[in-house]
């Protein structure tokens, strides 16, 4: 792999169930919103409410599991949910999914259908490697609030993938910073998909074979490689 991806100790003790599996792609083609990445993300949302069959999308297991770890570091999941929570929560409403942009919508879409926080970054903007801490707090996280840019910090103890230059994303998968996001610029990325145990680690693996297949078929010529699970 060409961008290194870690994962402290003291996340793997947080978490003891938790995998990731990267897919990494080179050769992208991006841009606005398409018939047919609007048509995935509605087919995402039947394929939630399949799944769900009438539960919320907190009491499913894989999204309670996030809730107790979201919780183990201190942040209210009610309130700051993960990726993965908050898409379903949109997706069961009649607005139903936003559009992005094309790379933006196939992750999008992806966690919706699997139920699995699923985050894009843009290798082009990742300062060295990526690692998966839990904070000090002194963390610089660049974000953008009423039209203007913001730095926050993380909490003390709070888990954040970070690189080189600060904070990439806030409370594990919840807020992503603007600085790496995937633009209709972006021409490579690193998608990762997240798990906890109850979830299959084949689960999020078959989630990300779906996904490298739809990067090739909206990038023709894309180099895609989907990495073993860790």
């Amino acid at each position: 792999m060409t961008l290194t991806l870690t994962v402290s100790d003291e996340v793997r003790a947080l978490a003891p169930g938790f995998t990731h599996v990267a897919v990494e792609a080179y050769g992208l083609v991006n841009g606005p919103s398409t018939e047919g990445t609007s048509a995935l993300l509605d087919d995402a949302a039947r394929r939630l409410a399949g799944r769900l069959d009438g539960r919320a999308p907190h009491e499913d297991p894989h999204m309670a599991a996030w809730r107790e770890v979201y919780t183990a570091f201190g942040s209210k999941p009610s309130r700051t949910r993960n990726s993965a929570e908050a898409l379903a929560r949109r997706a069961l409403t009649d607005a139903g999914l936003p559009r992005i942009n094309v790379l933006v919508d196939l992750y999008n879409a992806m966690s919706v259908a699997h139920l699995i926080p699923v985050g894009g970054e843009d290798i082009e903007r990742v300062s060295g490697g990526m690692r998966l801490v839990r904070a000090t707090g002194e963390e610089e996280f660049v974000t953008v609030t009423g039209g203007a840019e913001t730095v926050e910090h993380p909490d003390a103890g709070e888990v954040v993938w970070r690189d080189g230059v600060g904070v990439t994303c806030r409370r594990w998968n919840w807020r992503q910073g603007p600085r790496t996001r995937l633009t209709e610029e972006s021409t490579s990325a690193i998608f990762l998909l997240e798990g906890l145990a109850p979830t299959p680690v084949a689960e999020i693996g078959a989630a990300a074979a779906e996904l490298a297949e739809l990067l090739e078929k909206f990038s023709p010529g894309a180099r895609v490689t989907v990495h073993a699970p860790e």
